[in-house]
């Protein structure tokens, strides 16, 4: 296995469905190119905010050489954030301004209880042959699927996201009344869910908005992907039997879901009340709280 470090992020520019709406005369050249100025912005104050283009904890991590103690301490912050952003999902799905835009933020909330995403012209079960490893790597097919909708599918108590997390402790000695609750956060871990409700849940639905689409293209710009690495080099040398299927499930469905921002952003973009200081008011201020929350975990050495 190599290090990718893929702290980067492709910028973002106009997509085929603004072109054809454009050659379609429902936008206008100005308008498309004043979508294009707003992606710049974009790129320039978000894709470039140092917690994605040099986030120095996971790329650490990334190696593998984590103690005990250290790696202790991350899986229970982790634990933290993971079951807090409960608050911050059911909040977005409360505040959202339309049914489509509620329904979408449902799904993720679902999917994180238990939902099994569905796809409807394949069954759950059409991959139970892989073997423990693979469904560890890749994901139990009775528990998680990347694609489809809840809509439909089946919950599952094991398939809830902070299940796989409790099984991964477990293999470190951390037990479930240990993780996950306010009480085992630090103040830098506390701070950012916090921010998580204020932003990502906000009843404003333009900061809503921007700190949605920062947080997703922060989670797919290599944060997993390096989370994974480490964890699959401690796995490989220190604690064989680690489920690492929190990690990995994640590391594979946020790519899509970085990709969908930019198709919600078109959407919202046009409409005459769209405020767009706004928008970036909510995506700096959530960044900078994920880079005091991903900047301190290995302060725990030093105590």
């Amino acid at each position: 296995m190599t290090n990718t470090h893929l702290n980067t992020t492709n910028p973002l520019t106009i997509s085929s469905r603004i072109e054809k709406r454009s050659h379609r005369g429902e936008l206008t050249q100005k308008q498309v190119d004043n979508f294009q100025d707003f992606l710049t912005k974009i790129n320039q104050e978000f894709l470039q905010h140092r917690i994605i283009t040099n986030n120095t904890y996971t790329r650490w991590f990334s190696y593998g050489t984590a103690t005990d103690k250290e790696l202790r301490y991350f899986i229970q912050q982790f634990s933290v954030f993971s079951n807090q952003f409960l608050i911050a999902a059911l909040l977005k799905a409360i505040n959202s301004p339309t049914i489509e835009q509620s329904r979408k933020s449902r799904e993720i909330l679902l999917n994180e209880l238990g939902v099994i995403y569905r796809k409807p012209d394949r069954s759950i079960d059409s991959n139970l042959s892989q073997t423990e490893e693979d469904k560890d790597r890749e994901g139990d097919p009775e528990l998680v699927s990347t694609e489809g909708t809840v809509d439909g599918g089946i919950c599952r108590f094991r398939a809830a996201h902070f299940e796989w997390l409790v099984n991964l402790a477990e293999g470190l000695g951390l037990h479930y009344e240990e993780i996950g609750k306010r009480k085992h956060g630090s103040s830098t871990t506390l701070h950012f869910c916090n921010e998580l409700q204020r932003l990502y849940g906000s009843d404003d639905p333009h900061i809503a908005e921007g700190a949605s689409f920062a947080v997703e293209n922060w989670a797919a710009a290599g944060f997993w992907q390096e989370l994974e690495e480490g964890l699959t080099r401690i796995k490989q040398a220190r604690y064989p039997q680690l489920r690492l299927a929190f990690f990995s499930w994640h590391n594979r469905v946020e790519m899509q879901h970085a990709g969908h921002t930019l198709e919600e952003l078109e959407a919202v973009y046009f409409q005459a009340d769209f405020d767009q200081a706004k928008f970036m008011q909510g995506g700096r201020e959530i960044l900078d709280a994920i880079a005091v929350f991903g900047m301190v975990w290995r302060r725990i050495v030093l105590e």
